[in-house]
């Protein structure tokens, strides 16, 4: 069952689900607005001759800032990782789903290539997969709202979480959420 807005703002009431900041402007029928922050994960072209992932041979990467009031300009074909602004995160009843806002895919952007699911229990910045498949450049501001979240209630409780089976996010284990270092339920 997915969450209304009436719904997603008693959960995070509760503490069943996690979006920080929170911001009312961007909070939509059935889904919350994400924005891009201005970090970006670029791919190095020229490291590697061909990506293998059953040898486990990927491109080297760089970390790219964009300074406030400048823009990413991501060209035909190109595909680079950026960091969501909000941190969000479920408890062991919920799990979200990211989705891409229509008007930008009219424009050629995808904002995930697979990873559209987000485990219960897991509480993070998401990564966006951007990839741009139309024939022009498409600017990429940070602050943009660049996706949606929706929420789903499960019809019964995980027996694990992210935390415990996640391969991604290495900060996101039990012990960082029971010493709440970080953003997360209370």
């Amino acid at each position: 069952m997915f969450l209304s807005d009436t719904d997603i703002k008693k959960a995070l009431e509760e503490e069943k689900i996690v979006i920080k900041p929170f911001n009312e402007d961007q909070l939509q029928v059935v889904s919350y607005d994400v924005r891009l922050s201005n970090e970006f994960q670029v791919t190095d072209r020229h490291s590697i001759d061909a990506v293998d992932p059953s040898n486990k041979k990927y491109p080297k990467t760089r970390t790219l800032s964009v300074p406030d009031g400048e823009a990413f300009i991501l060209h035909p074909g190109e595909n680079v990782l950026g960091k969501q602004i909000e941190f969000i995160g479920c408890d062991l009843d919920h799990l979200i789903l990211l989705s891409g806002k229509s008007s930008l895919a009219r424009a050629g952007l995808v904002v995930h290539n697979t990873a559209m699911l987000f485990n219960p229990g897991h509480y993070f910045y998401p990564t966006f997969e951007l990839v741009n498949v139309s024939n022009v450049p498409v600017i990429l501001r940070p602050g943009m709202e660049i996706a949606q979240i929706l929420f789903a209630r499960l019809t019964s409780t995980a027996t694990k979480g992210y935390g415990e089976t996640g391969r991604y996010d290495k900060t996101n284990s039990k012990h960082f959420i029971e010493k709440k270092e970080r953003p997360g339920p209370r």
